[in-house]
Protein backbone atom coordinates (compact mmCIF):
# COMPACT_ATOMS: atom_id res chain seq x y z
CA UNK A 1 0.00 0.00 0.00
CA UNK A 2 2.96 2.08 0.63
CA UNK A 3 3.87 1.91 -2.82
CA UNK A 4 0.23 2.69 -4.21
CA UNK A 5 0.17 5.90 -2.01
CA UNK A 6 3.53 7.26 -3.51
CA UNK A 7 2.59 6.61 -6.54
CA UNK A 8 -1.27 8.23 -6.25
CA UNK A 9 0.55 11.08 -4.20
CA UNK A 10 3.91 11.99 -5.29
CA UNK A 11 3.27 14.64 -8.06
CA UNK A 12 1.03 16.45 -5.31
CA UNK A 13 3.16 16.96 -2.39
CA UNK A 14 6.81 17.36 -1.74
CA UNK A 15 9.12 13.95 -1.33
CA UNK A 16 9.19 15.62 2.35
CA UNK A 17 5.83 15.71 2.94
CA UNK A 18 5.30 12.29 1.50
CA UNK A 19 7.80 11.15 3.97
CA UNK A 20 6.05 12.73 6.79
CA UNK A 21 2.87 10.88 5.70
CA UNK A 22 4.00 7.86 5.60
CA UNK A 23 5.46 8.16 9.04
CA UNK A 24 2.14 10.16 10.93
CA UNK A 25 -0.34 8.38 8.62
CA UNK A 26 -1.88 4.96 9.17
CA UNK A 27 -2.91 3.27 6.04
CA UNK A 28 -5.83 1.22 6.19
CA UNK A 29 -8.01 -1.53 4.26
CA UNK A 30 -11.71 -0.92 3.92
CA UNK A 31 -13.83 -3.55 3.06
CA UNK A 32 -17.47 -2.41 0.74
CA UNK A 33 -19.98 -0.99 3.13
CA UNK A 34 -17.79 -0.59 6.28
CA UNK A 35 -18.96 2.52 8.02
CA UNK A 36 -15.69 5.05 8.07
CA UNK A 37 -16.90 7.69 10.36
CA UNK A 38 -20.12 8.73 11.19
CA UNK A 39 -22.48 11.46 12.72
CA UNK A 40 -21.45 12.73 15.79
CA UNK A 41 -18.60 11.04 16.03
CA UNK A 42 -14.94 12.61 17.74
CA UNK A 43 -12.54 13.36 14.43
CA UNK A 44 -9.13 12.29 14.67
CA UNK A 45 -7.99 11.43 11.60
CA UNK A 46 -8.06 12.94 7.87
CA UNK A 47 -8.20 10.23 5.04
CA UNK A 48 -6.72 10.57 2.24
CA UNK A 49 -7.48 8.06 -0.45
CA UNK A 50 -5.57 5.96 -2.18
CA UNK A 51 -7.78 3.91 -4.61
CA UNK A 52 -11.30 2.48 -4.04
CA UNK A 53 -14.34 4.57 -3.60
CA UNK A 54 -16.48 6.87 -0.19
CA UNK A 55 -19.20 7.58 -0.19
CA UNK A 56 -19.89 11.12 2.21
CA UNK A 57 -23.43 11.76 3.04
CA UNK A 58 -25.48 13.35 5.46
CA UNK A 59 -28.53 11.56 7.50
CA UNK A 60 -31.74 13.65 8.96
CA UNK A 61 -33.36 12.19 12.48
CA UNK A 62 -35.49 9.97 10.37
CA UNK A 63 -32.70 8.17 9.38
CA UNK A 64 -32.88 9.33 5.89
CA UNK A 65 -30.27 9.95 3.86
CA UNK A 66 -28.78 12.22 1.18
CA UNK A 67 -25.27 11.05 -0.60
CA UNK A 68 -23.01 14.89 -1.01
CA UNK A 69 -20.67 13.05 -2.95
CA UNK A 70 -17.92 10.12 -3.52
CA UNK A 71 -14.27 10.24 -2.87
CA UNK A 72 -11.48 8.35 -5.47
CA UNK A 73 -8.41 7.90 -5.62
CA UNK A 74 -6.23 11.43 -4.73
CA UNK A 75 -8.92 12.77 -2.98
CA UNK A 76 -9.64 14.15 1.01
CA UNK A 77 -13.09 14.79 3.01
CA UNK A 78 -12.66 18.48 2.83
CA UNK A 79 -16.15 18.71 4.79
CA UNK A 80 -13.90 16.72 7.19
CA UNK A 81 -11.69 19.73 7.98
CA UNK A 82 -14.16 21.91 8.17
CA UNK A 83 -16.34 19.95 10.46
CA UNK A 84 -12.59 19.93 13.04
CA UNK A 85 -13.88 23.65 15.04
CA UNK A 86 -16.85 21.29 16.50
CA UNK A 87 -14.45 18.25 16.89
CA UNK A 88 -18.07 16.35 15.91
CA UNK A 89 -18.45 14.72 12.24
CA UNK A 90 -21.14 16.58 10.64
CA UNK A 91 -21.26 13.48 7.79
CA UNK A 92 -21.36 10.08 7.50
CA UNK A 93 -18.48 8.19 5.41
CA UNK A 94 -19.19 4.50 4.03
CA UNK A 95 -16.98 2.43 1.28
CA UNK A 96 -18.66 1.95 -1.55
CA UNK A 97 -16.38 -0.16 -2.82
CA UNK A 98 -13.10 -2.41 -1.00
CA UNK A 99 -10.96 0.94 -0.45
CA UNK A 100 -7.46 2.12 0.90
CA UNK A 101 -6.82 5.20 2.77
CA UNK A 102 -4.38 6.30 4.88
CA UNK A 103 -5.24 8.50 7.44
CA UNK A 104 -3.70 11.60 9.23
CA UNK A 105 -3.88 13.02 12.64
CA UNK A 106 -5.98 15.84 12.74
CA UNK A 107 -3.05 17.68 14.61
CA UNK A 108 -0.51 17.28 11.30
CA UNK A 109 -3.37 18.00 8.97
CA UNK A 110 -3.05 21.38 10.77
CA UNK A 111 0.70 21.66 11.59
CA UNK A 112 1.11 20.90 7.32
CA UNK A 113 -1.00 23.99 6.59
CA UNK A 114 2.01 25.94 7.78
CA UNK A 115 4.95 24.03 6.85
CA UNK A 116 4.08 22.71 3.30
CA UNK A 117 2.61 24.72 0.22
CA UNK A 118 1.46 21.73 -1.53
CA UNK A 119 -1.00 20.27 1.99
CA UNK A 120 -2.03 24.04 1.96
CA UNK A 121 -3.11 23.96 -2.34
CA UNK A 122 -4.31 20.15 -1.74
CA UNK A 123 -6.97 21.44 0.61
CA UNK A 124 -8.21 24.57 -0.44
CA UNK A 125 -8.58 22.68 -3.93
CA UNK A 126 -9.90 19.43 -2.18
CA UNK A 127 -12.63 22.21 -0.19
CA UNK A 128 -13.40 24.03 -3.60
CA UNK A 129 -14.19 20.48 -5.19
CA UNK A 130 -16.42 19.27 -2.65
CA UNK A 131 -18.38 22.62 -2.45
CA UNK A 132 -18.79 22.64 -6.27
CA UNK A 133 -20.51 18.95 -5.81
CA UNK A 134 -22.47 20.05 -3.13
CA UNK A 135 -23.86 22.88 -4.58
CA UNK A 136 -24.06 20.16 -7.51
CA UNK A 137 -26.64 18.25 -5.52
CA UNK A 138 -28.50 21.61 -4.18
CA UNK A 139 -29.42 22.24 -8.17
CA UNK A 140 -30.38 18.67 -8.41
CA UNK A 141 -32.69 18.91 -5.68
CA UNK A 142 -33.87 22.46 -6.86
CA UNK A 143 -34.30 22.49 -10.93
CA UNK A 144 -34.32 18.66 -11.63
CA UNK A 145 -37.20 16.22 -11.23
CA UNK A 146 -37.18 12.64 -10.15
CA UNK A 147 -36.68 11.28 -13.45
CA UNK A 148 -34.05 13.39 -13.87
CA UNK A 149 -32.55 13.10 -10.90
CA UNK A 150 -31.96 9.60 -11.25
CA UNK A 151 -30.73 9.25 -14.56
CA UNK A 152 -27.60 11.81 -13.17
CA UNK A 153 -27.17 10.02 -10.50
CA UNK A 154 -26.60 6.54 -12.65
CA UNK A 155 -24.21 8.51 -14.82
CA UNK A 156 -22.21 9.73 -12.46
CA UNK A 157 -22.21 7.06 -11.05
CA UNK A 158 -20.97 5.43 -13.92
CA UNK A 159 -18.05 7.90 -14.50
CA UNK A 160 -17.05 7.07 -10.82
CA UNK A 161 -16.79 3.56 -11.12
CA UNK A 162 -15.52 3.79 -14.86
CA UNK A 163 -17.88 0.92 -15.61
CA UNK A 164 -21.36 1.07 -17.52
CA UNK A 165 -22.74 -1.76 -15.79
CA UNK A 166 -23.73 -0.80 -12.22
CA UNK A 167 -24.09 -3.62 -9.50
CA UNK A 168 -26.92 -2.14 -7.21
CA UNK A 169 -30.49 -2.66 -5.77
CA UNK A 170 -33.40 -0.56 -6.61
CA UNK A 171 -33.66 0.20 -2.67
CA UNK A 172 -30.02 1.04 -2.71
CA UNK A 173 -30.65 4.14 -4.96
CA UNK A 174 -33.95 4.82 -3.16
CA UNK A 175 -32.18 5.29 -0.37
CA UNK A 176 -29.16 7.36 -1.98
CA UNK A 177 -31.64 9.36 -3.33
CA UNK A 178 -34.17 9.44 -0.78
CA UNK A 179 -36.68 8.34 -2.19
CA UNK A 180 -39.05 5.25 -2.07
CA UNK A 181 -37.91 1.82 -4.07
CA UNK A 182 -41.56 1.72 -5.68
CA UNK A 183 -40.94 4.96 -7.18
CA UNK A 184 -37.21 4.00 -8.30
CA UNK A 185 -38.52 1.10 -10.26
CA UNK A 186 -40.99 2.59 -11.74
CA UNK A 187 -38.53 5.80 -12.75
CA UNK A 188 -36.25 2.54 -13.60
CA UNK A 189 -38.48 1.11 -16.34
CA UNK A 190 -39.49 4.37 -17.82
CA UNK A 191 -35.60 4.81 -18.92
CA UNK A 192 -35.47 1.36 -20.08
CA UNK A 193 -38.52 2.50 -22.40
CA UNK A 194 -36.74 5.15 -23.02
CA UNK A 195 -33.73 3.19 -24.43
CA UNK A 196 -31.73 5.07 -21.40
CA UNK A 197 -31.15 2.06 -19.70
CA UNK A 198 -31.38 -1.75 -19.69
CA UNK A 199 -32.52 -3.42 -16.70
CA UNK A 200 -31.41 -6.77 -15.33
CA UNK A 201 -31.67 -8.27 -11.35
CA UNK A 202 -29.62 -6.06 -9.36
CA UNK A 203 -27.78 -4.81 -12.14
CA UNK A 204 -28.06 -1.48 -14.47
CA UNK A 205 -26.29 -1.11 -17.75
CA UNK A 206 -26.55 2.58 -19.01
CA UNK A 207 -26.65 2.80 -22.79
CA UNK A 208 -25.83 6.50 -23.14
Amino acid sequence: MKTKFIKCYKDVFEPELLQSILKYGALVSIKKDQLLIDIGHKITTIPLVINGIIKVLREDENADEMVLYFLESGNTCAVSLNCLKSKYSKIKGIAETDSEIISIPVEKAFEWMCKYKSWQEFVIDSTSSRLDEMIGVIDTLAFMNMDERLYKYLTDKVKIMQNSTLIITHKKIATDLNTSRVVISRLLKKLENYNKIKLYRNKIEVLN
